[in-house]
């Protein structure tokens, strides 16, 4: 039986961006040391760790000697590499596994995997080559997707292909590399399961988290206890997580049809931002979740303590000057968090706000006016 990692220990997080930020500072509450990796400095995640280690993922020497002085690593973000992971995995135990990684960070291996499983996924071809994409829009038919295989979030890597004409400028587009053709799918909603699974393979799941997106990039989520598919799409996340092995925590991501169908769209082996209203809103949120499920505890309740609503705050908020935080801290039961990134860009992800109350509709209203009040001030004073 493996022991588990005890309070005292130290975890290493590959990965420095805001995930591993409220990582740490679950696993500091817990009396955890935190070490994070990556390339860059005074990183949301290094401002609160005990030692911020920064050198290229692809330094396996400096990797090594990262894990050497640690006792689990886990991951803020799945593009790291398979050997930067085995190279880690020589050292301390690696959870998530290098192997769930491999899976989870390209489209092609995701979604064969998925489909090979009988998991539910939108009809799709595998592509390599600019010729190879124009013959499975002709298989597929239109109106189609093309989706970079690796390093593609948030919209970026992908495009929408309607005519046959169009697959040269998509495989210009997406970089001319190995991606997935993938049919387009008119989904009436998007929701989201996380799900995490212990050492001991033990489960739990946080419920339905509805998803609405602006620019490809999610704007604001609601817990949806109602939501028609909540079984199903428990019980789809769960067993994912199962055929994966997974130690740690799972998003899986599904397109809702209109007639109800579910379709998976992607997998995230880590906390997700979908989740961030489990910080204020559960019993045990999802970064604890992952702090127990790498350390080999126990797992701890995702009962919902409050209805709750979570929406994102983006760069584009300081285009008129510094955003009202009071303004949006005087509504009633909204909470702000920060990540410490110092420079705001269009589409960057600075933090978020989560609103509580007595129902998931008025939560998300409350979370809105939150968000609005933070520009009031400065649109006053054009």
């Amino acid at each position: 039986m493996t022991r588990p990692v005890l309070p005292g220990s130290t975890i290493g997080v590959l990965g420095s961006g805001q995930l591993g930020r409220m990582f740490a500072i679950a696993a500091r509450r817990m009396g955890y040391r935190v070490h994070t990796f990556s390339p860059d400095y005074d990183t949301p995640t290094g401002q609160v760790a005990d030692v911020e280690v920064t050198a290229p993922y692809d330094d396996l020497d400096r990797v090594r000697e990262f894990a050497r002085r640690v006792d689990v690593v886990t991951f803020e973000f799945e593009n790291v590499s398979a050997e930067a992971a085995a190279a880690a995995a020589a050292h301390a135990p690696v959870r998530p596994a290098g192997g769930v990684l491999a899976i989870c960070q390209n489209r092609v291996r995701e979604k064969a995997f998925l489909r090979a499983r009988g998991f539910p996924v939108a009809a799709y071809r595998a592509v390599a080559t600019a010729e190879e994409l124009a013959a499975a829009f002709e298989d597929l038919g239109g109106p189609a997707v093309a989706k970079r295989a690796g390093f593609s979030y948030d919209g970026k890597g992908q495009v929408k292909v309607s005519a046959a004409d169009e697959t040269a400028a998509a495989w210009e587009h997406i970089g001319r590399q190995e991606a997935v053709l993938e049919r387009f799918v008119a989904f009436d909603h998007e929701i989201s399961v996380i799900v995490a699974r212990g050492l001991d393979g033990s489960l739990a799941d946080f419920g339905v988290l509805r998803n609405t997106h602006a620019r490809h990039i999610l704007d604001y989520t609601v817990r949806d206890d109602t939501h028609p598919s909540r079984r199903e799409a428990v019980e789809i996340a769960r067993a994912i997580a199962g055929a994966l092995d997974l130690v740690g925590v799972l998003c899986v991501e599904f397109f809702v049809e209109k007639d109800g169908t579910l379709l998976v769209n992607e997998l995230a082996p880590r906390p997700h931002n979908s989740g961030h209203l489990t910080v204020d809103a559960c019993g045990t949120s999802q970064f604890e979740q992952q702090l127990r499920a790498v350390c080999g505890l126990p797992l701890g309740s995702t009962r919902p303590l409050r209805p709750a609503a979570m929406a994102n705050i983006l760069g584009d908020l300081w285009a008129d000057g510094e955003p009202d935080w009071a303004a949006a801290c005087a509504i009633d039961e909204v909470k702000l968090h920060l990540y410490g990134k110092s420079e705001p860009r269009p589409g960057r992800k600075m933090g978020h706000l989560t609103a509580l109350a007595d129902d998931g509709a008025q939560a998300l209203a409350r979370v809105l006016a939150a968000r609005e009040a933070l520009t009031v001030r400065s649109r006053d004073r054009s």
